[in-house]
Parts: structure tokens; C-alpha cells; sequence
């Protein structure tokens, strides 16, 4: 009886999780269809990328790749790929040097109410995008910094600072102490036990935090749609210019969208096991 009893559990839990295990692969599949689709799609010549359904044996073609790199006499993405690199990485870079230091605060050295200041900065994310479009606007245009990639790193930098303070607060808060004093009685500083202590022991959820802000700053159109045009002209902005309302597109706007997240892909994939690392650390209290 006690060998049946213990048995029946063992065979439940193998069932429960090899369907937890097929629907797992079933999601992932179902997220990667779009994504596989779009790159076939992309080596199609326009005629056959037209067709209604689809022709998966119709020839491949590098055309839409030619034409989205300028090969017919249209414009060059390099400088609207620059662009993007630019404020991405640059506004990532200033949020991490301001979240750090907060994070810090709000939770190894905590403030009077600290929760009501993280239900501050995360409410400043319920804002709808398009309320504070126009005095940004006004802002840029009366400052002279309409179609400067300087004016799109401060949107973005403010934009990703809330969520940072978010995210590192929580995997700061996993810093044993006991380091931390060890270190002050030593006579660390506070930079020094940011930089020194700090930051190496929150590197997953620092590296967690850069990425979703990288990819939140690589992604963003529509400021950088409105307060940009010839010079500071983004990769997301660029990729809009293929879309008419005359002609086929539709290859050449899925070779453009794949090269155009290609840097999000290739800093996802190198930074996975930080990311999950890291989202796990605050996750697990």
C-alpha cells in the first residue's frame, strides 16, 4: 500500500510536468511564428510577399535588404541606426548612474515613506504619451532643440528613470547589510560603496534593468517620430518612411523591421542569463 501511495504522486507530478513542459513550447512557438514569418517574408521578391495567402515556395531574394540599405538610390540607415545607438545607449548609461543612488535610498538606507515615493515614480509611468507630447514640443521648439538626438537621450532618460528605480530597489534590497556596515566602518564612501560593493553584487539586476531600458529607448516612436526629422532621425522613424500608400512594400518593410531589431535581439541573447538572473533575485524575497 505505502509503495502504490507513493508511486501514484511521482507519476502525477511527471504528467503535470510534461504538459507544463509541451504548453511551454507550444507559447514559445507561438511567439516565434510572427517573428520566423517576417524573416521569410523578408527575402521574397514584393510581388510574391503580395500574394494572398502567402507562397512559402516562392524564390528568395536579398532585393529588400538592397533597398533598405540604399542599393536603388534611396536614403542610407546608417545614420538613423547611429541615432538610435546614440540615445539608447547613452540615455541607458545616465539612467543607471541616477537609479543606482536612488535605489540605494529606498532601499538599504531607506527614507521616511519610501513606499509612497516608489508609488510616486511608478505613477509618473501612468501618464499617457500623448498628454505631455505637445509641451515637450513647445519645449524643444522654443529651446532650439527640435531634431537633436540630445533632446530624444533627456525624453528618454526621464521616461526610463521611474521603472529603473523600480526594478534596482528591489534587487538592491537583497544587498546583505552586514557588508555594507563592514565596509562603512572601514571608512568606505558613499561612491566607493556604491561602485565597490554595491553595484558588483547587484550586477544581474543592474544588467536586467539596462536591457529593458535599452530596449524601451531602441523601441520608442513617437516622440522620436515628432521632435525629429532629417538629422536626428531614428532606426524606428526611418522604418516608417517605407510604408506608402501607392506600391508594394511589404518585403522591404520585414527586412527593414528585421535588421532594425536585430541590436535588441543580439543584446537579449547576450545578456539572458543576467536578465533571468537578475528578474529573479527580485522576484525571490
Amino acid at each position: 500500500m505505502k509503495s502504490a501511495d507513493t508511486t501514484a504522486p511521482r507519476g502525477a507530478g511527471r504528467t503535470g510536468g510534461a504538459l507544463l513542459g509541451l504548453v511551454a513550447w507550444l507559447a514559445g512557438i507561438l511567439f516565434f511564428l510572427p517573428i520566423a514569418w517576417m524573416a521569410l517574408t523578408s527575402f521574397h521578391a514584393e510581388a510574391d510577399a503580395a500574394t494572398n495567402p502567402p507562397s512559402l515556395a516562392a524564390s528568395l531574394t536579398l532585393d529588400g535588404y538592397r533597398e533598405f540599405f540604399g542599393a536603388g538610390g534611396g536614403a542610407s540607415p546608417w545614420p538613423a541606426l547611429a541615432n538610435s545607438a546614440v540615445a539608447s545607449i547613452v540615455s541607458t548609461l545616465c539612467v543607471l548612474v541616477l537609479a543606482l543612488p536612488a535605489a540605494y535610498a529606498l532601499s538599504i538606507r531607506p527614507v521616511k515613506k519610501w513606499t509612497d515615493v516608489l508609488f510616486f515614480f511608478l505613477s509618473t509611468k501612468m501618464l499617457p504619451v500623448v498628454a505631455g507630447l505637445l509641451p515637450i514640443y513647445l519645449f524643444a521648439k522654443n529651446t532650439g532643440m527640435l531634431d537633436n538626438i540630445w533632446m530624444l537621450v533627456i525624453l528618454y532618460t526621464s521616461m526610463n528613470l521611474p521603472i529603473a528605480v523600480w526594478m534596482m530597489q528591489s534587487f538592491l534590497a537583497e544587498v546583505p547589510v552586514a557588508v555594507i556596515e563592514a565596509a562603512r566602518v572601514d571608512g568606505a564612501r558613499l561612491p566607493v560603496i556604491l561602485t565597490r560593493i554595491v553595484a558588483p553584487i547587484s550586477a544581474p539586476g543592474i544588467a536586467a534593468t539596462a536591457l529593458i531600458c535599452f530596449i524601451f529607448s531602441w523601441n520608442e516612436l513617437l516622440f522620436a517620430r515628432v521632435l525629429t526629422g532629417v538629422v536626428a532621425e531614428t532606426a524606428p522613424v526611418f522604418l516608417t518612411g517605407f510604408i506608402t500608400s501607392q506600391g508594394l512594400f511589404l518585403a522591404k518593410v520585414c527586412a527593414a523591421s528585421l535588421v532594425v531589431s536585430l541590436p535588441v535581439l543580439a543584446a537579449g541573447f547576450a545578456a539572458q542569463d543576467k536578465l533571468v538572473q537578475g528578474l529573479s533575485l527580485g522576484a525571490v524575497k
